[in-house]
């Protein structure tokens, strides 16, 4: 009989063996595995790779527990032409054009664990740290000399915490897909919009960390092996659950805020160059509904309701992970937007350790 070859790829939570072109994982209780031939003497079995983040994947095995230090830098700029006056003609404006470009850069730290709880239930907690800047160039054009103005402003501080629990739905004996089922909540330990200090007229001093409000996300997470390489597609749904703010910013008091829910769709492929190298190449968007705000003047009583744009961001992924040794890797991620709304470019550095607790 030929010698065979053993190939070990990995995904977000993922182990999956593959022999002479037949996958095979380890998944039930009893830790049973169906072998085909005579394998090479066994090696010792790496820990995880997340190639890319927030995926989810089959889970931890049972009593390791993972520590994920993470660095992320998102950047994204919006140019915008404004006239204020009056147009006689198209080619005839009478009156003032702002230039206005600004640029948003977000720098985020954070410390994420995640614990099997059996070989089918991972638990995570995510906990991180935002600095946030945003820089704000206006030129008016009909100025003589042209006027130039440069606003920034800033802030940091704890964002918001998420937890999440992770269960895989099959146990996949017959060699076909892996269905996880995700299920997160985030908190709203970060500074909301209406926390922030402002000027008498409502104007930002400083910038949130947090977005104020309470969301869960279910989700499904699909995964189907094909030596090299690996598939994956999830879809999810994020609620946002709206809240009665009673704040007044400037010269209106905000009342009951609804934040637009979110379809939340990805899908790729992971490949494994050998066993310490892995690459993976995906898309994903996210659809946001419109959010509605209500607005209140204090001095008459009248309540309107303000409807926002709904958005929709979409995003190349791209990463790469590298096993230094049996308990620790090094990620990098990168995305970057395909649509307006989306940031320009969010770089992701990770490096996940694992060790045993039980």
């Amino acid at each position: 009989m030929h010698e065979m070859t053993k190939r070990v790829i990995f995904l977000p939570s993922l182990l999956t063996v593959m022999v002479a072109g037949s996958a095979y994982a380890q998944t039930s209780d009893d830790q049973s595995m169906e072998q085909v031939g005579q394998p090479p003497p066994e090696q010792e079995i790496q820990p995880e790779i997340q190639s890319i983040p927030d995926i989810g994947g089959v889970l931890t095995p049972r009593g390791r527990f993972v520590l994920e230090p993470e660095f992320q830098y998102s950047h994204s700029s919006v140019n915008r032409l404004t006239f204020r006056g009056v147009e006689i003609l198209s080619t005839l404006l009478v009156g003032a054009l702002n230039a206005e470009d600004v640029d948003r850069d977000t720098w985020t730290t954070s410390l994420t664990g995640r614990l099997g709880v059996t070989n089918r239930l991972e638990l995570e907690l995510k906990v991180p740290y935002v600095y946030r800047e945003d820089t704000v160039n206006t030129t008016i054009a009909e100025v003589n000399p042209t006027f130039d103005l440069t606003n920034s402003r800033s802030g940091d501080g704890l964002g918001d915490i998420e937890v999440a629990a992770h269960y895989q739905l099959n146990r996949n004996l017959d060699g076909g897909p892996f269905y996880v089922g995700n299920l997160r909540y985030k908190s709203t330990t970060g500074k909301s919009p209406f926390e922030i200090d402002r000027t008498d007229d409502g104007t930002e001093r400083e910038l949130a960390t947090g977005s104020g409000f309470h969301s869960i996300e279910p989700s499904l997470t699909i995964l189907f092996p094909s030596d090299p390489a690996i598939y994956f597609a999830n879809i999810g749904y994020l609620f946002n659950i709206k809240d009665d703010v009673n704040e007044r910013i400037g010269d209106f008091v905000i009342g009951e805020v609804d934040p637009g829910d979110a379809i939340r769709l990805s899908f790729g492929m992971a490949y494994s160059i050998n066993q310490k190298s892995s690459f993976t190449l995906g898309y994903k968007n996210d659809f946001i509904g419109k959010t509605d705000t209500e607005f209140t003047d204090p001095d008459t009583g009248i309540t309107t309701t303000q409807t926002a744009a709904s958005l929709n961001v979409g995003s190349m992924l791209l990463g790469w992970s590298y096993q230094l040794d049996p308990d620790v890797a090094l990620s990098l991620n990168l995305e970057f937007g395909v649509t307006e709304d989306a940031p320009d470019t969010t770089l992701t550095l990770r490096a996940p350790f694992g060790f045993d607790v039980f």
